[in-house]
């Protein structure tokens, strides 16, 4: 993509250039460790026993680790000297979508290095961001009404991929909806708890409204709208008495398949001398996708290689909170072999629907529906899903 069609800013400049530095510094790790694999076999030589090489080749990868660092730190150091100095500019829907993917796929890194690439959390509306406090948001918006909806995304997704629902949701009387805009590469808990006190946090700036708050999340964005509540509940968070309905489409309730796929794709690379290297590809993946793989929706204890589903059956809600989930299937019926296994191309119908969550988890039967014919992305342009969620809000 040229920076013309995506309107990057230069704190973004700044932070690609870093991650380039960083890309080159580990694609030398993962040669200088084939090549240390390789050594151990075959080599006149044996290597060092820490997995460095030795010798001339040793040199050759540390001054490439030494140069691109130097060359690292001075583009930071220069950005940080000029960005400060630049007019902020309004972020473009184009700028929003780049920085999702990569905060999908990086977030995590992207938090734990500083980088300007990552994203923070904030309520939007059409693509601005709203203030954490209600007196501060346009009247429109800030104006007292029955339902007030937060739309909450999925991975590597944008508060834009919301627009046609939430049109749909403003035409029906005194429901406000607004989005959520997120780095989706953070862990789903860490997410969870952060939206928990951004929600805290806005209830708290108006306590005396009475507005009910309903959450609809797409994919990631229902399960963390799950992690969210159970967090505001632990915290004793006002908010959650305010909760009435929670939504979900095409949520992983019970993780992945992919992400699974992908999981067992590195611990076959992790069995022999000569593919485990490339495992350091594998672990690109952001904290936000590891998580898909069981559903996790906080933290776990557990080890790496154990299923956390076991540890998400206990998430709390609160009793006054009805529960609805939308699956969608490719194929022409909603049950059968097909949707069992390949449901909407991501996720199965049954995980969709929570259908092995307890009882207090689970939507009932009346509050379940499935959309055939449909992928996982095309449920939030599927016409019948607009007219679900307007008859839910709507079910007093």
């Amino acid at each position: 993509m040229s920076t013309s069609r995506i309107h990057l800013h230069a704190s973004d400049v700044q932070g690609l250039s870093l991650l380039t530095i960083e890309g080159v510094t580990g694609t030398a790790a993962l040669v200088e460790q084939l090549h240390y694999a390789i050594a151990r076999v075959s080599g006149p030589t044996l290597p060092a026993r820490d997995g460095r090489m030795r010798g001339i080749s040793g040199m050759v990868y540390r001054s490439i680790h030494g140069i691109s660092r130097l060359v690292g730190h001075s583009i930071d150091f220069g950005f940080r000297q000029i960005v400060p100095r630049l007019p902020s500019a309004a972020s473009t829907p184009q700028r929003d979508r780049f920085l999702a993917i990569v905060n999908g796929v990086l977030g995590d890194h992207l938090e734990a290095e500083d980088n300007p690439l990552a994203l923070p959390m904030q309520i939007r509306h059409r693509g601005r961001a709203l203030a954490n406090d209600f007196r501060l948001w346009p009247s429109e918006l800030s104006a007292p009404c029955r339902k007030r909806v937060v739309f909450i995304h999925g991975l590597c997704m944008t508060d834009h991929d919301w627009a046609e629902l939430a049109s749909k949701v403003e035409q029906v009387d005194d429901a406000t909806p607004v989005q959520l805009f997120y780095n989706s590469g953070r862990s789903i808990a860490r997410n969870g708890q952060e939206l928990a006190n951004l929600l805290e946090t806005l209830v708290g700036s108006r306590p005396e409204a009475s507005e009910e708050l309903v959450l609809i999340g797409h994919s990631m964005g229902g399960l963390l709208a799950r992690s969210a509540v159970h967090h505001g509940l632990l915290a004793g968070q006002v908010w959650t008495d305010r909760l009435s309905r929670l939504i979900t489409l095409g949520s992983p309730h019970h993780g992945a398949p992919l992400e699974r796929i992908g999981y067992q794709v590195d611990r076959a690379l992790a069995l022999t001398p000569f593919s485990r290297p490339f495992t350091r590809l594998g672990r690109i993946r952001s904290d936000g996708i590891l998580d898909l793989r069981d559903g996790r929706l906080f933290e776990s204890t557990l080890p790496d290689e154990q299923p956390a589903a076991s540890v998400d059956t206990d998430a709390l809600l609160p009793p006054q909170v009805r529960i609805y989930a939308i699956a969608g299937t490719l194929a022409d019926k909603a049950r059968g072999l097909k949707s069992a296994t390949l449901g909407d191309g991501l996720v199965t119908v049954d995980s969709a629907l929570g259908q092995r969550l307890p009882d207090h988890q689970r939507p009932p039967h009346q509050r379940q529906k499935v959309m055939t014919q449909t992928g996982h992305l095309g449920l939030l342009s599927h016409p019948g899903v607009g007219r679900q969620i307007i008859e839910w809000l709507q079910d007093d």
